[in-house]
């Protein structure tokens, strides 16, 4: 299996558990309804370990483009590698949201709340405050990418052809962080710290055939994409001076 194709499926099998998780919980008349938070974290993190360990030693798994960008300002991925990890990683994500509503399809159809149904493609704030929300998101990045910068190992090395990410075995430690971001973190905004998870699913939310769904929320859509972007450089940056 080349890199693009196991980005592709690590990042589909990501959001089919993660998207999944949060369908069961929030859509009417499933088996999990009303699960809670801890329910969607953990499953959220236990997604992770699946996208990590198919994805790992194929593409390293960065699963994100915040982690690509991040690891490529450390000097541990080539640039020429960036943006065909992040399209692979986009359109993961989209099939991912495709299939969880395909599950999931009777139980959209008979949900009205339509802020239900969006948030089970992407995420929105509590408290709808642009700049605070902003923050949130890069300070959740900053410490998901800072300790995944760690896992891949101290010493930076210039780009190489091969490439450098968790890998199967960091499949449990990245496991453990996610969840504890979710836990920790995630009340704000719900921890979206990858913007691939929230772009992708989103636009399918907006072209799919949902019965009565309401708005993309297209206004709030810019933080979970920058805001990471923004998080993952910083802690590329704190690593390298730290370092």
């Amino acid at each position: 299996m080349n890199a693009l194709t196991a980005e592709f499926l690590g990042t589909m099998l990501l959001i089919l558990m993660g998207g999944g998780v949060v369908a069961n919980v929030v859509l009417k008349g499933t088996k999990g309804n009303g699960g809670g938070w801890i329910v969607i974290t953990t499953a959220w993190a236990l997604g992770v370990f699946i996208g990590v360990t198919v994805a790992g030693p194929y593409s390293g798994a960065h699963l994100n483009p915040a982690v690509s960008i991040a690891l490529a300002i450390a000097g541990k991925f080539a640039w020429a590698n960036v943006m065909p990890y992040i399209g692979a990683q986009m359109l993961g994500a989209a099939a991912g949201a495709f299939l969880v509503w395909l599950s999931y399809k009777d139980h959209f159809d008979q949900t009205e709340d339509k802020g239900a149904k969006l948030a089970v493609f992407s995420t929105g704030p509590a408290i709808r405050n642009y700049t605070v929300n902003f923050i949130c998101e890069v300070i959740g990045t900053f410490a998901l990418v800072f300790v995944i910068l760690f896992f891949t190992g101290a010493q930076i090395e210039g780009p190489s052809a091969t490439p450098i990410g968790l890998g199967s075995l960091g499949a449990l430690p990245v496991t453990l962080l996610v969840w504890v971001i979710g836990l920790s973190l995630g009340g704000t905004t719900g921890y979206a710290i990858n913007p691939a998870r929230d772009l992708g699913p989103r636009i399918m939310h907006a072209i799919l055939p949902i019965k009565e769904k309401g708005s993309n929320d297209w206004a709030y859509s810019w933080v979970p994409v920058l805001a990471p972007i923004v998080g993952g450089a910083l802690a590329a940056a704190a690593f390298m001076y730290l370092v």
